[in-house]
């Protein structure tokens, strides 16, 4: 193995450990979606994706540069977004279904 197919295959353990950590971000996102329906709070909280982003440029080391790293976490973000959107229309479906002519009739029998 070269030098360059030893680093690809760095690159490709790292990308497997990322993907692993995303989708467990992705999995909190989703439970928070479920608690902001409880709750009755929008999806989009501007003032927690702006947190997040300090954070993330606050914690970077570097080599990337606190733009790139803004770029990537805004699209982190806005994927969680849309998890917790998606998880919030499921839960107004199941209710219109619950709440539909069927359940009408059997809350009546």
């Amino acid at each position: 193995m070269n030098e360059i197919e030893r680093w690809r295959k760095r690159i490709d353990e790292i990308d497997e450990q990322l993907l692993k950590l995303l989708n467990e971000r992705a999995q909190c996102a989703v439970e928070v979606g479920h608690l902001k329906k409880q709750l009755n709070q929008p999806v989009w909280q501007p003032e927690r994706e702006l947190e997040i982003l300090r954070h993330a440029v606050q914690s970077n080391p570097g080599p990337l540069d606190d733009a790139a790293i803004r770029r990537l976490f805004e699209r982190i973000v806005d994927e969680a977004r849309s998890l917790e959107r998606h998880v919030m229309s499921e839960a107004r479906s199941e209710a219109d279904s619950a709440s539909g002519p069927e359940a009408q009739r059997s809350k009546t029998e």
